[in-house]
């Protein structure tokens, strides 16, 4: 799908559009009331593809409304993203490599962060 450059939209670009505006709503949502809500010019068929393939991966669930479905999301952006990282990280059979290699990218203040959270400190 291009976009008015004729160029690719980056990766996900869509699927987090459409997740913004399920998070923004609060309450479920057709895929006409989320097409309206998304600053992208999309048609219905594309968008109902878009949240049919987000509930595939878990990020949204659905129930019935109106001729379809009306749908929500299962988590907050913060969830969503701790999801992925268990996703990206259950792929790798060496867990232990992996979790090094991420530790070492940290910035001094993610590093204190994460070493709080496993300390258990909930300050």
């Amino acid at each position: 799908m291009a976009d008015t450059d004729g160029e690719r939209r980056p990766a996900g670009e869509l699927e987090s559009s459409v997740l913004a505006a399920l998070w923004a709503a609060g309450v479920p949502q057709t895929a006409a009331q989320v097409r309206a809500a998304i600053p992208q010019p999309l048609a219905r068929t594309t968008v109902a593809t878009l949240l049919a393939r987000l509930h595939e991966k878990g990020a949204v669930g659905r129930r019935p409304g109106g001729r379809g479905f009306a749908y929500f999301p299962v988590e907050d952006a913060p969830g969503l993203t701790a999801r992925r990282m268990h996703r990206a990280l259950d792929q790798d059979a060496d867990r232990g490599v992996v979790l090094a290699r991420f530790v070492e990218g940290l910035g001094p203040e993610d590093e204190a962060e994460l070493r709080r959270l496993l300390e258990g400190d909930d300050r």
